[in-house]
Order: C-alpha cells, then sequence, then structure tokens
C-alpha cells in the first residue's frame, strides 16, 4: 500500500486540496493519539493524550473548561477524567471558588509519563521531517495555530 495520495486533479480548487489534506491528517493524527494514549497506558483511548496535554499545560483548569475546549458535554469529560483518576493520571479536586466545579491536575506520575511521551512524539516529528528546515516547520505550525483558532470562532458563531 503507498503512502502517497492518489494525484489531485489539476483543476481541484485550493479549498478541495485541503479538505483533502485535513481529512488525510486526521486519519493519521487519530491513529497517533491512540499509540500516544497506549504509551501512557494501555487501557486508554486516543480522547486521553490531548486532554492530558492540555491538563499539563493548563495546571488547575475546570472540567466546565475542558469540556468547552474539546467541544464535548461535561458528561463525556467527566467519564474520560474518571478513567484518568482511575488510572493514577489526574487529580481532580473541588474547585475553591465554585464548589459546584472541579479542578484537574496531573499527578506526579502522570506529569512524568505526559513528559516522556511528549519528548518521544517531538523526537518522532523531528526525525520525520528531518529534511525540514526551521522556517518550514515554524511556518506550518504557525498556520496550523492560526487554522485551529480560525474554526473554533466560526464554529462559536454557527
Amino acid at each position: 500500500m503507498s503512502l502517497t495520495p492518489a494525484t489531485p486533479p489539476a483543476d481541484e480548487s485550493p479549498l478541495s486540496a485541503l479538505e483533502r489534506e485535513l481529512r488525510v491528517l486526521t486519519r493519521r493524527a487519530g491513529s497517533s493519539a491512540n499509540a500516544m494514549a497506549k504509551r501512557i497506558h494501555p487501557d486508554l483511548d486516543a480522547s486521553a493524550y490531548p486532554l492530558l496535554a492540555h491538563i499539563w499545560a493548563n495546571p488547575g483548569v475546570r472540567g466546565s473548561d475542558l469540556a468547552q475546549q474539546f467541544g464535548v458535554g461535561r458528561a463525556t469529560i467527566s467519564r474520560q477524567l474518571a478513567r484518568l483518576e482511575s488510572v493514577g493520571l489526574v487529580d481532580r479536586e473541588v474547585d475553591p471558588e465554585d464548589s459546584r466545579g472541579q479542578v484537574i491536575t496531573l499527578t506526579e506520575a502522570g506529569a512524568t509519563l505526559l513528559r516522556t511521551t511528549h519528548e518521544r512524539r517531538v523526537d518522532s516529528i523531528s526525525q520525520a521531517l528531518s529534511d525540514w528546515s526551521s522556517e518550514d516547520v515554524a511556518a506550518l505550525a504557525g498556520l496550523l495555530h492560526r487554522y485551529s483558532e480560525d474554526v473554533v470562532r466560526w464554529q462559536a458563531t454557527h
């Protein structure tokens, strides 16, 4: 099986080309996220790695903010957090500013596992893009960030 996509039609619009590449990227990212989660703990699924990474970057985040960030319901986040808590990766405490909410942090074990997994992922990306200039890598990161921000903003209004 070839990893090279079929040659797109010459008359393909830039937006159609972007949609195709996002579709491929999403499929590959899902597979990668699943592998990353399994490296952290064998009982986790693909949703765990991005959730843990967000908690790592935002210690003390509220469960309701996680639901909004990931575009899922509070019940879904609560189930995911319960699973992460049961395997010893996160701590949930009552929010001191609002007793109805919870603040979420990584446990020491969770932070260690996430840091190791993150370092391995960065190393893999570095190897895969070894022929890229740092300017190209930075440009891609910047464009992907811009894309994500614009999509979130658009979704909030529709």
